[in-house]
């Protein structure tokens, strides 16, 4: 029997591999070893100083151990690297000083340490990751070139040939391993971009929907959201793909996908009777708006699909007001004056001004749930919801808020002015057919309750 692929803490599954935890988790234990095990030596020779750092760097790989377990690898990542560099510049000026029969070796774990902070870099970039790689690999240069020749503690010289043996041994194995690390990691981004890029061809897409209700809890809508079930990755979350789609230019192409998708959706729920009065809301990433012919691919969609313009909403993160503001003005235009409703997603976590907001022809705003969570339970919280009601109401906007997952936050919203709701308290995202069994359960149920009250 194959052995369970270890669960890893759920901020990892966005943004590691397991490969790269393994590798963080097991190399920081290897290197707890190294130093308990110099640690004892220096403390049988009676070199309280150097117990004390190789203690120093025991207790900074377990540091990044610990804080791995409790899933803060990158704050562990990036705090163990700053304590093994300030070890190793240490060990290196007053400690491990070459000698004629021996050379200094703890500044190749420098080394080390830069290999796992770019590792670590191509994860998540930012300017801390970048100083530290920088600092660790000037200390290797300074380190390897000064010429400092009396130590502070004095070894036997045969332990310090038999550690420095064992040093080099042991820093250019893990440097090998992480450099292997390194590799493979690129190779299953690679891999990650050919699988996404055969996922459009071989139908490993499709749509799921969560019910969009009003004030009264009924059913009005939903929105589509992409999802990808991979025959060999299984389901993969979008906050994985969608950004790697992105990378490689494949938006406009899947965009496109999920918009005819949607729309012959909206063309079968023309159909029925029961369903032809709901509306749907499809994402439009940045990459698609500014594309020179996602206007009329639009038009021609809707046309194909004989939809009527009024049932389809395209949502639009505010990621798109950093582009050619101008452009993005004009293509909406271009969009609402064939019926299309508009809205701006996650309100508010953007670059959303009130100047935008009154020359972009949008109809909808969509509240941020980050601002729906607190706004039952803090006061702060809920004035800013109140506020941001008020002036939509003011633009001529309508207000959906999203993340609701209490009837008090519910009820709170509503009396704040919302007239539409979106979120885990009406229904989690949903296959196309559980979505249509709800609305036809919703329409017996209405039916029911006005014969009795016939």
């Amino acid at each position: 029997m194959a052995k369970p692929k270890p669960k890893l803490p759920l901020q990892y599954t966005n943004e590691y591999s397991t490969r790269m935890i393994v590798a963080f988790r097991y190399g920081s234990l290897v290197l707890a070893g190294i130093g308990l095990g110099w640690a004892l030596i220096f403390a049988a020779m009676g070199s309280w100083l150097g117990m004390a750092l190789e203690i120093a760097a025991f207790l900074a790989a377990l540091f990044i151990y610990v804080l791995i377990r409790r899933g803060k690898l990158a704050f562990g990542v990036l705090a163990g690297q700053a304590l093994l560099i300030a070890i190793a510049v240490i060990m290196g000026l007053f400690l491990d000083v070459p000698t004629a029969d021996s050379p200094r070796i703890s500044h190749v774990y420098l080394l080390l340490v830069a290999a796992l902070g770019y590792l670590n870099y191509q994860r998540k970039r930012s300017t801390a990751q970048l100083a530290l790689i920088g600092i660790a690999l000037v200390a290797f240069v300074v380190l390897a070139s000064a010429p400092i020749t009396e130590p502070s503690v004095t070894m036997p010289e045969t332990v310090r040939k038999i550690g420095t043996w064992v040093n080099a041994i042991m820093a250019t194995t893990m440097l090998a391993a992480t450099i292997h690390a390194m590799q493979a990691e690129f190779n299953r981004k690679d891999k990650f971009a050919r699988d996404l890029m055969a996922a459009l061809w071989n139908d490993e897409f499709h749509l799921v929907f969560q019910p969009q209700v009003d004030s009264s809890q009924n059913t009005i809508g939903a929105e589509a959201l992409l999802r990808w079930n991979s025959p060999s990755r299984g389901l993969v979350s979008p906050v994985e793909f969608i950004p790697e789609a992105e990378r490689l230019g494949l938006m406009i192409t899947i965009g496109g996908w999920v918009l005819e998708q949607g729309c012959r959706t909206l063309a079968q729920w023309e159909k029925n009777p029961k369903l032809r009065h709901l509306t749907l809301s499809v994402n439009v990433s940045a990459s698609q708006l500014v594309h020179e012919d996602f206007e009329e691919f639009v038009r021609e969609t809707l046309e194909k699909t004989r939809v009527l313009p009024q049932r389809l909403t395209l949502e639009l993160t505010e990621s798109v007001l950093v582009s050619d503001i101008e452009l993005v003005i004009a293509k909406l235009h271009a969009l609402r004056k064939l019926g299309i409703t508009i809205a701006l997603d996650d309100f508010g976590t953007g670059y959303s001004s009130l100047s935008y907001l009154q020359r972009l022809p949008i109809q909808q705003l969509k509240i941020d749930r980050s601002f729906v969570r607190n706004a039952a339970d803090n006061a702060a919280s809920a004035s800013l919801v109140s506020n941001i009601v008020l002036m939509s109401r003011d633009l001529g906007h309508t207000v959906l808020a999203e993340g609701v997952e209490t009837q008090e936050q519910h009820a709170l919203l509503a009396q704040f002015g919302c007239i539409e709701f979106q979120g885990y308290l009406y229904g989690k995202p949903m296959a196309l057919a559980e979505f249509e069994q709800r609305i036809e359960i919703e329409a017996q149920t209405a039916a029911s309750g006005v014969r009795r009250c016939v």
